[in-house]
């Protein structure tokens, strides 16, 4: 797999696109952070991390309003053939507002919004909506 944030990501959007509760997902790091930042938006239920030594997977609870999903759209955006990096002025609002861009910096993965707010650029990583 050469892009596991993509894999991620379709993962989570392929579930909630037949109905599954929750998503099994290979674990990382930077995948949980990632999976973090969803639950703490609202975008996904619970995160957990489970399993142990080469079985760890993250477990995450998909969350439904009205019978649609959460997550209208991912795009990745920042890709493992194309990094795409920016400073903390070419930090825009991602479909006027209602939905976030994740951008990796030194100081750990963030929303847009929390970018901008401590002044930092960085990796683009995805934007949802």
């Amino acid at each position: 797999m050469t892009d596991p944030i993509a894999d991620m990501l379709i993962r989570i959007k392929n579930a909630q696109a037949v109905g599954r509760q929750t998503v099994k997902i290979p674990f990382s790091g930077l995948k949980l952070s990632l999976a973090q930042i969803l639950e703490k938006a609202g975008f996904v239920g619970k995160v957990e991390k489970r399993g142990k030594d080469i079985q760890k997977y993250i477990k995450i609870d998909l969350k439904y309003k009205e019978g649609r999903s959460n997550i209208g759209g991912v795009r990745r955006m920042s890709r493992p053939g194309q990094r795409l990096y920016v400073t903390k002025n070419e930090i825009r609002p991602v479909k006027q507002g209602y939905g976030l861009a994740i951008i990796s910096t030194s100081k750990g993965l963030m929303t847009n919004k929390e970018a901008r707010k401590i002044g930092v650029g960085g990796e683009l990583m995805c934007e949802i909506w």
